[in-house]
């Protein structure tokens, strides 16, 4: 098969397994998440029952899956935020804010999704992931002399983690900058 014909068979299967992930995610959002059938999948997505069985066999396999992908693209957006310029605090600062915006973002239907999936190897995975990356920029700015070394790194990644975690119950940006401000003061020298 020539090479632009397997680029676009590649193209539509991942639009229609998006299509298949989107729509799954928002009739769980709209219905509750084991109010969802396949059947409401398929049609939500625009495809036969019989397509959507090629994809995925069962609604929770498609929301282990949508679930993958959020993870994913939030790790992205961390990894390009601890990537940027500036010194290892500038950075760390960055990441702490983007963190709290994603759990912000992601508080109320996403937190049902995670109780529902847990415990899912993706998300300790994510979690683990996310805990070295700012206990890394932790040890970075302790070197540097720009962030406190009276407390071992893994426990400050810790604690970044659950006091930015309550931004999740916030939906006021004023209060989750003023969250993120406290956590960051608490990690300088």
């Amino acid at each position: 098969m020539p090479k632009l014909w397997n680029e676009t068979i590649d193209a539509h299967r991942r639009e229609v397994r998006d299509a298949i992930l989107d729509a799954t995610a928002a009739l769980a959002f709209e219905q509750g998440l084991r109010g969802v059938t396949m059947s409401q999948v398929a049609e939500r997505a625009g495809i036969g029952r019989a397509t959507l069985y090629k994809y995925f066999s069962d609604v929770e396999t498609i929301l282990r899956t949508w679930h993958a992908r959020r993870i994913d693209a939030h790790l992205g957006e961390l990894v390009r935020a601890r990537d940027g310029e500036g010194s290892p605090g500038r950075r760390l600062d960055a990441v702490l804010t983007a963190y709290a915006h994603i759990a912000q973002q992601t508080g109320g239907h996403d937190r049902e999704l995670v109780t529902f999936l847990h415990p899912d190897e993706h998300i300790v995975n994510a979690q683990n992931q996310l805990r070295a990356l700012i206990r890394d920029l932790i040890e970075e700015g302790a070197a540097a002399g720009e962030l406190r070394a009276d407390v071992p790194p893994q426990e400050l990644a810790a604690y970044c983690l659950h006091a930015l975690s309550a931004a999740s119950e916030s939906t006021s940006e004023a209060a989750v900058d003023r969250l993120i401000a406290l956590t960051a003061s608490a990690l300088r020298a």
